[in-house]
């Protein structure tokens, strides 16, 4: 394993943890009022039970994206724990691509271009250093 791709994945995968991790918090603990307050219009047209699984879905990602290549890469028998890296990543970045596609519905893209495509962009170097530096499962 090349120590420096794999030093760059977990530090790209941070990044991506963090913007996930800190928007799924926002979102899991804040009232509907203040989503909308804070600009979330698209909260008003959806069940409050999806917002707090879209929450809860960024926030295990964001975990799932760091931890499981960590351990993979630490303690020896949990190599397929890198799988569940390669997941999360795939999920982030289709959390985004269908954050893209309902801010694209709304009118709202011209606003949000640059979050969406960027965490869509890291999500994948994510997920494409990781894979560069999987350790082998069989």
């Amino acid at each position: 394993m090349n120590f420096v791709f794999a030093i760059l994945a977990l530090a790209v995968s941070t990044y991506v943890a963090l913007g996930f991790f800190k928007a799924g918090r926002f979102k899991a603990f804040s009232p509907r009022e203040t989503l909308l307050a804070a600009g979330f219009g698209w909260v008003e047209k959806l069940p409050f039970g999806v917002v707090r699984l879209i929450a809860w879905l960024e926030i295990l990602g964001a975990v799932g994206i760091v931890l499981a290549p960590l351990a993979a890469y630490l303690i020896p028998g949990l190599a397929w724990a890198q799988l569940v890296g390669f997941l999360a990543a795939d999920g982030l970045a289709l959390t985004m691509v269908v954050a893209a596609l309902m801010h694209i519905a709304r009118g709202e893209f011209k606003y949000t271009w640059k979050a969406n495509l960027g965490l869509l962009a890291a999500s994948l170097v994510a997920l494409s250093l990781q894979m560069a530096v999987s350790v082998p499962l069989f």
